[in-house]
């Protein structure tokens, strides 16, 4: 007969497999590259740089757009099914040992079907090589700020590029990690000054809708304001829904972990750190800001010393960031090309020249997408509407169903389970469904009007 959940999976699990993890870890001790080094201190780092990043300076934006209510309503709601959808990855994880991506989640809950396992490693490459282009966009745009556009956009690009792809060059997120601590203290201290001064000046300097005071006095709304469309509501969720959705990259922090049975203590002080920090930004910054709320926030200031200022500390996490999702996926093709040769633990020439090759020409196409296509954020929110649907929700309401099997309905708890889950599946199918059309009409309305050509000097500052 098999076992109740209610005796909790990962008690049963996490202590059956602590010995085949320290085997694991044990496994490296003679290996020149350690990969199995992470405390849950550092695994916590990853995950704070992960999102404690710019957009959550766009969440203003989307309380603007949904109105108290709605807004609070649904960060409450994504905080919950975060942590939520997290802990069952964390369990699926502590249940099979020899994941080491979110690749070989797909392929364990496939049953080992290949189609399914190169459509995740698709869908991984394709959203990480993105998101990578997206900050090599926000470079450029930070050092337009800070320079009154001195060079052209692609000069600005290119260096974004180069300078990522140097602190690419170490492979283990231990030493990434690292980098971390100092990203999510300089994105603070960009979320404060914004705030900060949203708080003393006079007015907001810009909004959508024009500058101040096209749009009348700085006005805040409790009840979903009556111009909110459906698409402009559906894409104020997503964007929210969007900067809470990060598992992609869990299994490959848990997978480098010393003592995976740790990993819910990480995932604690990121969801403490998500509430209070979320809260902050998007309820201070809509307060002051009202109508004029820009994504991100940073684009309100009334002053030009005040976006420089503010967004100086942004480069920091722009490029830590890019460098996380490029350890990722760089090191799921480094695995496919070397395989369990000695080059990949080893500090072999020819394991080095591999790894510097993949994360060149990695960086080298996020340069090309973020200089060709006229509306990066628009594509990436396709991106994210097409993969978060699955990497955020469906595969993790999948992974309940394959762990509790035969056990849906043993108890009431064990139903309450999986009413929950089956309620997780909807809903990322839901995201896939609205978020594609959203992000589609985003993007044909961009295309409608005039664009800026590839390689251009065009101005992208705030």
């Amino acid at each position: 007969m098999s076992q109740p959940v209610d005796k909790k999976i990962e008690d049963i699990d996490a202590d059956t497999n602590s010995d085949k993890f320290a085997q694991l870890v044990a496994e490296e001790q003679n290996h020149d590259i350690k990969f199995r080094t992470l405390s849950w201190q550092k695994t916590a780092f990853l995950l704070l740089t992960e999102y404690i990043c710019l957009a959550m300076l766009a969440l203003a934006w989307s309380y603007m757009v949904l109105g108290w209510v709605a807004a609070i309503g649904v960060t409450l709601l994504l905080s919950v099914s975060t942590w939520y959808t997290s802990y069952v990855c964390w369990q699926y994880c502590m249940k099979h040992p020899h994941v080491r991506d979110i690749v070989d989640i797909a392929l364990q809950l496939s049953g080992g079907n290949k189609f399914v396992g190169e459509a995740t490693a698709v869908m991984l490459i394709l959203n990480n090589v993105f998101l990578m282009g997206f900050h090599v966009l926000t470079g450029s745009k930070i050092l337009n700020t800070l320079t009154d556009h001195s060079q052209c956009t692609a000069v600005f690009q290119v260096i974004t590029a180069i300078v990522c792809f140097i602190f690419s060059l170490p492979r283990t997120l231990n030493q990434v990690s690292l980098m971390g601590v100092l990203s999510s203290l300089a994105m603070g201290i960009a979320m404060l000054l914004t705030l900060i001064y949203s708080g003393i000046q006079d007015h907001p300097g810009y909004g959508y809708d024009g500058n101040w005071p096209t749009a009348g006095a700085t006005v805040v709304t409790t009840a979903l304001p009556m111009a909110t469309t459906f698409i402009a509501g559906t894409n104020a969720v997503l964007n929210i829904t969007f900067l809470f959705i990060g598992q992609i990259l869990y299994p490959s922090f848990i997978a480098e972990m010393k003592n995976p049975k740790d990993f819910p203590k990480a995932l604690a002080v990121l969801t403490v750190a998500e509430i209070i920090v979320f809260f902050i930004a998007a309820s201070v910054g809509y307060a002051y800001n009202g109508q004029y709320s820009t994504a991100p926030l940073i684009g309100s200031l009334e002053q030009g010393w005040m976006k420089k200022s503010a967004f100086a500390f942004v480069i920091i996490p722009t490029v830590v960031i890019g460098v996380l999702y490029a350890n990722v996926a760089g090191k799921f093709i480094f695995r496919r090309i070397i395989k369990d040769s000695i080059h990949g633990y080893t500090h072999t020439v020819y394991g080095w020249s591999i790894w510097t090759v993949i994360q060149a020409l990695l960086w080298g196409v996020s340069f090309l997408l973020g200089e060709t296509i006229p509306s990066m954020g628009d594509f990436l929110s396709l991106m994210s509407a097409a993969f978060d649907s699955f990497f955020g929700y469906i595969f993790w309401s999948l992974a309940w169903f394959q762990l509790n099997k035969g056990n849906y309905f043993s108890t009431p708890r064990q139903t309450i389970y999986f009413v929950i889950n089956a309620t997780i599946f909807l809903l990322g199918l839901f995201m896939l469904g609205p978020g594609l059309y959203t992000s589609m009409e985003a993007i044909i309305a961009d295309y409608s009007g005039p664009t800026n050509p590839a390689f251009s000097c065009h101005d992208n500052s705030l």
